[in-house]
């Protein structure tokens, strides 16, 4: 068995994605991989998806994913669209069932290119986002970064969406904010134990609100899909917005929707760069030749 296998460097509005085909074997993109490849700018990445055979009956594939630091993510809904993206055009269906550690996720891609992820149900208990201090009510829980009498982030909506998130909600412009300075001192604070994607979000109407966030293990993103996924979760749940809304992330535009059978919706696009092969254990890497041009879906 070559060592190398075939990835593409995709992304879904500006988050980066590398979707890795290790389907056929039985080892997995290493740490040490993962972190090579982020160290190279032409292959820096936010998740990589790493496409293995199904493990269960009825999916299509399983899925690792792997954080810019070495460590396993549990949801990316960015990541999945590439995935259904590139499967597409390797297989011409347009539905899928994946299997994650984060339970089993339902796709399709639509015929103007968007793609749907059924991103599941999100989960509002405070030992299941999880929390380390017991909170009654999720949708406010105490948590502050600034003076305690002038804070200048305080009171978030936590939920999971698969992985831990809390939303920082505000009235100022998201940009006025500086989280790349209180990301990462949040994202380790006590009060997560699996730390935790945090986010700032600014409610524009019932159906619209801009979002930014620092991503656990890969750090400011041009999009997170599941922070979005829990931004409009708990916008609805704290009566902000309705249960539809477009979340405007540093890359554009997702269609999020919370469905009254409690599932959460993603819509957006994903977009093909290029491809080359890569060896899983080191993240040595090389570009293919040959590419065709930037536009349209490309299989693995």
């Amino acid at each position: 068995m070559a060592d190398n296998v075939q990835f593409a460097r995709m992304n879904g509005l500006g988050n980066k994605i590398l979707v890795v085909d290790m389907r056929g074997r039985r080892d997995r993109v290493t740490p040490e991989a993962a972190i090579a490849l982020n160290a190279d700018p032409a292959t820096a990445f936010d998740q990589i998806m790493a496409i293995h055979d199904p493990k269960a009956a009825g999916t299509d594939a399983w899925i690792d994913i792997v954080n810019s630091d070495g460590s396993m993510a549990q949801a990316c809904g960015n990541g999945t669209r590439c995935v259904v993206q590139a499967l597409a055009a390797e297989t011409g269906k347009k539905a899928f069932l994946f299997h994650t550690v984060a339970g089993l996720l339902e796709a399709k891609e639509h015929d103007d290119g968007t793609i749907s992820v059924d991103m599941g149900k999100p989960r509002f208990g405070w030992n299941e986002i999880p929390l380390s201090e017991e909170f009654h009510d999720t949708r406010r829980i105490e948590l502050q970064i600034g003076p305690i009498d002038n804070p200048v982030l305080h009171s978030p909506s936590v939920a999971s969406m698969g992985n831990p998130h809390a939303i920082f909600w505000v009235d100022n412009d998201v940009w006025s904010y500086d989280l790349e300075r209180f990301g990462p001192l949040l994202e380790n604070h006590p009060m997560f134990p699996e730390r935790a994607n945090i986010s700032i979000a600014r409610v524009l109407s019932s159906g619209e609100m801009d979002l930014r966030t620092w991503e656990r293990g890969a750090g400011l993103t041009l999009a997170c899909g599941s922070a979005a996924c829990a931004a409009a979760v708990n916008a609805a749940r704290t009566d902000r917005t309705d249960r539809k809304v477009v979340v405007n992330v540093p890359g554009g535009p997702l269609s999020i929707e919370w469905r009254e059978d409690n599932h959460v919706v993603m819509t957006g696009p994903a977009e093909w760069e290029w491809s080359g092969t890569v060896d899983p254990a080191t993240g040595t890497w090389q570009r293919d030749e040959a590419q065709p041009g930037p536009a349209g879906a490309r299989a693995l």
